[in-house]
């Protein structure tokens, strides 16, 4: 089963795909997709705070670019893959690819990175065994950002968002701390 929560920042979405991780009875793979070594203080202690937080026997994968691949190494029909986060994925290959600079010049958006590593995300998912629990961020509920990359960045998410979650078995919606099934 494939299974998405979603929720803006800070609203308990990690710590409720852990859970639901835990309650799955299966062996688990937590796939980081920020980078370890990020040069960023506050992001060094986010990922700080969420490695403190999983259980010492689950296992551990980066995957900040190469999720598709990742997910299909590490799949299998007794463990429970958690992804944590899409959004920083995505913003991962904004970044490493031409799609940033692209909104920044004003020019029109074609990011061969972008497109190859989302159309394999979405191929692979219905074909892994196991269970697949994916956490994004909802991002499409503030106000139109005014920055060309923030503006096709909430584009590119909510894109990405709905995609998933028309392949997955199941969605929640959590906010401050409290889930909601929306599929």
């Amino acid at each position: 089963m494939i299974e998405l929560i979603i929720g803006g920042a800070r609203s308990g979405k990690s710590a409720y795909a852990e859970t639901r991780a835990l309650e799955s009875g299966l062996r688990v793979v937590y796939v980081a997709t920020a980078h370890a070594q990020v040069g960023d203080a506050e992001m060094e202690r986010r990922i700080a705070h969420h490695r403190a937080r999983r259980p010492v026997a689950w296992g551990s994968v980066e995957a900040p670019l190469e999720l598709a691949a990742t997910l299909r190494a590490q799949a299998a029909a007794d463990t429970c893959l958690l992804v944590d986060c899409l959004t920083l994925w995505l913003s991962n290959l904004f970044f490493a690819g031409a799609a940033a600079r692209q909104a920044e010049a004003g020019v029109a958006i074609a990011c061969p990175l972008l497109a190859a590593a989302t159309h394999a995300l979405f191929d692979a998912l219905p074909t892994l065994p196991g269970r697949v629990i994916l956490v994004s961020n909802e991002v499409g509920w503030g106000i139109v950002p005014m920055h060309p990359v923030s503006r096709l960045f909430a584009d590119e998410q909510g894109r990405l968002n709905q995609r998933v979650a028309a392949l997955c078995g199941q969605v929640t919606l959590v906010a401050a701390g409290l889930p909601l099934t929306l599929k």
